[in-house]
């Protein structure tokens, strides 16, 4: 896939060791065409590196490896499983004189550890998701179910990887809330209780209206990869246009209320009422739960519901028929003190500034770089070299625990600055070609003030 830079993914256990066992350490490989003794060859490096890194830090060994072609990324998800990624490194070539053949050079700077590290994790926890945990897998059937699972869960879902489109927001992994007041805000909490209550099967419910989430039953942890699998996956193959409010003129076929997930029509005879399963609370009581993505208009409703019970088309269309006219009503409502709220803060100007901003705590997160950022596409509105040095600032804040701030100075004449304060990450993009550095921490602070009013940032 050389569109997504990736030149080989593996996932081997340390299971087996006998020495004319090595390819059974190989649980997935990709490419598959690889030839087997490659293959060997290839995770048999892997595992020296980790050995022998272990010799000078037995709790943390190799996170990465650098080369002049490649980049290779190690990380071990549970006890004797290991995820490697290899990475290209970029390449440009010069034009030499005298009819000779272009020079190669890889830029080997150009690929921040932190983000593609990130990306591996996040191939675990998307397959965990789905799937539970690798040592389920293999106390429930053996090394033959584990393989099936990795095969049938990675092929795909390796086609949907896009490395050049992942930048700091893959390593902070976070939520974007959607802001509301707070009479609204109640009247999502009471059509959240009403229908658990209603609907006694519904053992967790998660909220979100425009892609953002505004209400969650489940574990932080686990939210998170669901929301990451709704706002990547699902939602986009599922685009509507956007109700504009209660006497928009917009189709009511277009406008109408459906399952993302489950049957597609609930008035047709030979509707399937099959819903993907996910997995949740892996490190305590492991709960398989049914996954209903219901949606009206902009607004969408995650219901789960335990595993063991058969989804039957009398519960699809009691919940329909509950959820359905009161979400409508709710979606327009959002709409419209949305719209309101906008109006009332006047007319927006380009600002001279944009940020990025991250909680660790709640993980939330805001940027107003991204003008859209999916799998397979990361619109900013900045140079690739400015989000470059974000990325760089970012390292450097993951290497000490203190509170720090940070500034640089762009060859673009644009301004960067990075400040970390009590588990919050905030960083800015100044584009203010003449300021000296105590203008540009005014006006960080000004940011801080009008934008973070609620938030203690440490000056």
């Amino acid at each position: 896939m050389p569109e997504s830079m990736i030149k080989e993914g593996i996932l081997a256990t340390d299971h087996t060791n006998a020495d004319d066992q090595e390819e059974k350490k190989i649980l997935f490989y990709h490419p598959i065409e690889i030839e087997t003794n490659e293959k060997i060859r290839n995770v048999g490096l892997c595992e020296a590196i980790v050995q022998f890194t272990r010799t000078f830090c037995p709790s943390k060994p190799a996170k990465s490896l650098h080369t002049q072609k490649n980049r290779q990324f190690f990380h071990e998800p549970e006890e004797s499983y290991w995820m490697v990624m290899v990475v290209r490194n970029p390449m440009v070539e010069k034009p030499n004189k005298d009819g000779k053949p272009p020079t190669v050079e890889y830029q080997e700077e150009e690929i921040i550890d932190s983000v593609y590290g990130s990306v591996l994790q996040q191939c675990y926890s998307m397959y965990k998701l789905f799937n539970g945990t690798f040592n389920r897998a293999f106390e429930a059937g053996g090394v033959e179910l584990l393989i099936q699972k990795l095969e049938k869960f990675f092929y795909r879902y390796l086609q949907t990887l896009h490395l050049q489109s992942c930048d700091l927001l893959d390593v902070f992994g976070g939520i974007s809330f959607f802001p509301l007041d707070k009479m609204t805000y109640l009247k999502i909490q009471s059509f959240v209780n009403r229908v658990e209550e209603s609907m006694s099967l519904v053992k967790y419910t998660a909220f979100l209206y425009n892609d953002q989430l505004i209400w969650s039953g489940l574990e932080q942890e686990d939210m998170r990869i669901l929301y990451k699998y709704l706002t990547t996956s699902l939602f986009p193959r599922h685009t509507e246009p956007e109700l504009a409010g209660r006497d928009s003129p917009l189709r009511p076929e277009v406008a109408g209320n459906l399952f993302l997930t489950g049957p597609v029509n609930l008035k047709d005879p030979d509707a399937k009422f099959r819903f993907p399963r996910i997995i949740v609370n892996t490190e305590e009581s492991y709960e398989e739960l049914h996954l209903i993505v219901y949606k009206a208009m902009s607004a969408a409703v995650c219901f789960m519901v335990n595993a063991t019970v058969d989804l039957s088309r009398e519960f699809c269309e009691q919940l329909d028929g509950l959820v359905g006219p009161q979400l409508t009503l709710l979606a327009s409502d959002i709409c419209e003190q949305y719209n309101i709220n906008r109006r009332s803060s006047g007319p927006e100007k380009e600002p001279q500034f944009k940020f990025i901003y991250f909680n660790h705590m709640n993980l939330a997160e805001k940027s107003t770089i991204h003008m859209r950022k999916t799998a397979s596409v990361s619109l900013t509105s900045v140079h690739p070299d400015l989000m470059k040095i974000l990325g760089d600032i970012n390292c450097d804040f993951a290497r000490i625990d203190e509170d720090e701030e940070i500034i640089v100075k762009a060859m673009t004449d644009y301004w960067v600055v990075g400040k970390k304060s009590d588990q919050r990450e905030l960083y800015v993009i100044l584009n203010q070609k003449n300021a000296n550095l105590i203008e540009v921490n005014e006006e960080v602070k000004r940011l801080c003030a009008t934008q973070f009013n609620n938030i203690f940032f440490l000056d």
